[in-house]
């Protein structure tokens, strides 16, 4: 009897563990970019460098753009065409606000406003997607 308890109670545990660790891998972060600025050209021209620097993105999470539709627009560029703010051959475009984007690849992600003169004044970011550490 005192035998099947234990039996009993160690599968309790595991079973319990298996669900609280599936509970915590599947939760996603939703990140709204600059917090309460939300996607805009800003006056800090650090606002999305130190935004990125107190997160951690992990794939499954998703990006949430900020802005009203025709005020600005979310594109994934290359790193060279984030470096130079330059829209040469982009992955994406979203032209509607709010955006959200979901992270699905690892690896270094570039988002920029292509209107005229928005990422030449800061209106970028650079995030680098991680997997999840648990697996």
């Amino acid at each position: 009897m005192i035998k099947e308890m234990s039996a009993f109670n160690f599968n309790m545990v595991v079973l319990m563990a298996m669900v609280a660790s599936m509970a915590f891998c599947s939760s996603a972060t939703q990140h709204t970019v600059g917090d309460a600025f939300g996607w805009v050209i800003p006056s800090n021209p650090n606002l999305y460098t130190d935004w990125v620097s107190q997160r951690m993105f992990i794939v499954g999470d998703s990006l949430v753009f900020d802005f009203p539709t025709g005020t600005h627009d979310v594109t994934e560029v290359s790193k060279d065409d984030y470096d130079h703010c330059h829209v040469g051959n982009p992955t994406s475009i979203i032209k509607t606000g709010p955006a959200t984007i979901n992270l699905t690849s690892p690896g270094d992600h570039y988002y920029i406003c292509s209107l005229e003169g928005h990422c030449m004044f800061h209106q970028k970011l650079a995030i680098n997607v991680v997997m999840n550490s648990l697996f």
